[in-house]
This record gives structure tokens, sequence and C-alpha cells, in this order.
């Protein structure tokens, strides 16, 4: 465009340098009309746009209708766009544009629909009838962030801005080494990750992370993402040891565990006379609907309903560990399924015997229920010996690159000039 701009400006020099009567103003009207000023592919020198929102009992042919264009003509378009462009679920809330023509009696030339920043209908009314699904090309950046733990993760990537899915993402990571819900004022963390663009400043989420670093209670702990199995594309994160970060079992059986009572065999409750009613299991509360993971690898060996467990799930791991999961609105798994670390086997709910939404997680090893929070529970398999070598390879830059960014806010670091680093910035 700029080179396009330059030999305009050096062709009406040449074409002018001996009649000096068109003015400034004049020359600056032309190459402003010659400039294309584009949204959605069309210039906007050539039409008139109108954006609207989708409203309930909207579809396309109405909306076109009520701009002009003919039930025979929409059913031209239909037909022609057929197989190209589906515009029969319009989603309410979304937004659509109509294009048109600068003519004395205006009409709609085109339609757009754009309901996300990745891609867009669009979709030509009049004369040669077309329709196209365009999806934008997406960037990826490598990007940096740190931060100083003074509340919560979510709040203090909130407060940084930065993008929030970056929690979760650094929650998966560190999701059997790190309890984010019994974080202390003062932890911190460093991580080098991608996020994807469109249209080179609109975020479209987080790709994943590549390193990270995070200091929970003094103790540091990195981590590097890395493919262990090459041919099954298995990919994990071990610290800097080629330990992998993953254990045998999660901390707990939600995203996000926030423990509301714990296994206590010697609890009292007021409701029963202040009478000792152990419980032998953790309860995680959640609102209706989250969904419940489970811990550990296993087979489904219940998948039932009771009147006091509501709608439960019992894992067997292996010959030693066994786990349940109650009070379920719903499951999510069927007897005889063999379920992965991670996977749904069901929503939280309120059936059964239970004052508020929550799932019950009980924890058996060898037979007997213990508390799994004091449990020494076993680490998944360590890289093999083949790979610690490129390994140590691999993580040599991504290290280098985490010791190397600065801590917002600490008072202990030591800044190389007074421009004040931002949160998240492009490292590549």
């Amino acid at each position: 465009m700029y080179r396009m701009f330059m030999s305009f400006l050096i062709l009406l020099f040449l074409g002018c340098s001996n009649t000096s009567n068109q003015s400034i103003e004049e020359t600056e009207k032309i190459v402003e009309e010659l400039i294309p000023d584009l949204f959605y592919g069309i210039d906007l020198n050539e039409f008139d746009v109108e954006t609207k929102k989708i409203k309930r009992g909207d579809t396309f042919g109405k909306i076109i209708e009520d701009n002009g264009i003919d039930y025979p003509d929409v059913y031209n378009i239909l037909q022609a766009i057929k197989g190209k462009v589906n515009v029969r679920k319009l989603t309410i809330g979304k937004p659509y544009s109509l294009f048109y023509s600068k003519d004395s009696i205006p009409a709609p030339e085109f339609f757009v629909y754009h309901p996300g920043p990745q891609s867009f209908s669009l979709i030509h009314l009049r004369d040669s009838l077309y329709g196209n699904q365009v999806h934008k090309p997406v960037r990826l950046v490598e990007l940096e962030a740190s931060g100083i733990i003074k509340s919560s993760l979510y709040e203090t990537m909130q407060n940084s801005g930065v993008n929030e899915s970056l929690t979760y993402y650094l929650s998966d990571v560190y999701a059997w080494t790190v309890d984010f819900f019994r974080l202390q004022k003062g932890d911190r963390f460093k991580i080098i990750y991608t996020e994807k663009f469109v249209d080179d400043s609109i975020s479209i989420g987080v790709e994943r992370i590549k390193a990270a670093y995070f200091e929970h209670k003094g103790k540091p702990l990195y981590a590097f993402e890395y493919i262990s199995d090459q041919k099954k594309g298995i990919v994990d994160y071990f610290d800097d040891q080629a330990k992998s970060l993953r254990r045998a079992f999660l901390q707990g059986p939600l995203k996000f565990n926030r423990v509301s009572s714990r296994y206590n065999l010697r609890r009292r409750i007021a409701y029963y006379g202040n009478r000792i009613r152990p419980h032998k299991g953790t309860d995680f509360a959640a609102s209706v609907g989250t969904p419940i993971l489970a811990t550990a690898n296993g087979n489904i060996v219940k998948s039932s309903y009771s009147r006091g467990n509501g709608n439960y799930v019992t894992i067997k791991h292996n010959g030693v560990y066994s786990t349940q999961y109650l009070h379920m609105k719903k499951r999510n798994v069927r007897v005889g399924q063999f379920v992965n670390q991670g996977d749904i086997i069901g929503w939280v709910g309120m059936t059964g015997n239970t004052s508020g939404p929550h799932v019950c997680y009980r924890f058996w090893k060898n037979g007997r229920q213990v508390d799994p929070f004091k449990q020494k529970l076993p680490e998944a398999k360590p890289i093999s010996n083949n790979l610690k070598a490129k390994f140590a390879q691999h993580i040599i830059p991504y290290k280098t690159k985490l010791d190397c960014i600065v801590f917002d806010d600490d008072p202990e670091a030591e800044i190389a000039d007074n421009n004040p680093t931002s949160y998240a910035k492009d490292s590549s």
C-alpha cells in the first residue's frame, strides 16, 4: 500500500511539474479517494454500512426482505450460496452488517454475518450472486508474563491485563503440584506462552504454555513443555531435573478445587446434638453443572444412585487405590468403562443428602478410606532415559528466558532502565 501511494505521488509530481494550478487540498483529496477503506474486504468509499445485531425471530430471508429485496430474489440468493454459506442458524445478539450502494436509491449489495473475530460469512446480494465463508489467518505470538500473588491467581492475572484464560492454562500445568486455593501472598510466577491473534491485535485465546516458573512458599518449581512420546504425540510438563510434574492422582476432582469440608473422623455436628459424626470424604464446593474430573486413570466399577449418595461414581485405579464421587447432577460414565485422568465423569449437583452444591470425594487405599491430602501419592512415569539428553538441550533457551524475566512490583528486582516493563510482552 505504501509503495503504491509513493508511486502515485511521484507520477503526480512528474505530470504536474510544469503546472501548479492544482492545490495541495485537491491533491490530498485525490489521494484519499484512491486509498481503500476496507471493512470485511469491502471498500467503504463505495458503500454505506449499517451494523445491527440479530434479534429474536430474525432470519437471513427476513432481514434482506425488510431491506427491499423481494422473495423471488431471496430464493435465488439462497440457491446460489447453497453448500457454501450456512445462514440457517443466526445467533441472537451476534452482529451482522449490510452494505448499501451510494445511489440515489440505496439498495443492499452485501450481507456480512460476523459472530466472532476468526471468521465471517459474506454474501453478494445482486447481479453475480455468491457467498463465501472467510476464515481470517491466525498469527501465533510468543509472550512473557510475570506476577506476584496479592490475593488470588485469577485476580493477579485480571489486574495485570493479560488474557484471563492464562489462569486456567497455568493451573493445568501445576494441577498436580500446587493447590491454587491455598496460595500465599508473595507467591510468584513467570510464564512463556503463545497466544493466537487475528487482524494483528484481536486475541482469540491462549494456545499453550511453553515454559513456566512458580514459586510457592519460597519453593521454586520450573515447568517445561515436552513431547515425551513422539509416536503417540503425548505432550507433558517436566521440571528442570526431567521429573514429571504430573502425579498419578490430581489434587482434587474439579478444575479449581475449593475445599468446603475436609476429611475429619472427629467432626461434631450441632444438628445431631453436637455428637461426633465422622466425615470420611473431602467436600469440594462448586456451582451446579461444574464438570467433575477423574483424578486418575481407572475402570468404572459403579455408576449409580442411592438415597444418601445421590448420583455417584466409583473408580478402581489399581489394586491399591479407588475413588468415589458423590451428589452429581448427572453421571457421564457407565460401569466397565475405562477413563483417563482428567476425563469428565459427571457434573456437580445436589442429589442425595446434601445441603448445597458440591462433590464429596472419597479416597480408598488398600480398602480403607483415608485422607487424600495426607497420602504420599505416586508420581507419573519419568521421562525416558534416551530422551533426557535431548530434553536438557531443549530447555536451555527457555530456562534462560525465564530467569531473565523481571517480577513487576518486586522491590528486590533490578530494573535496567526507568521505563516500567509491561506485564505481558512479545518475546519473539
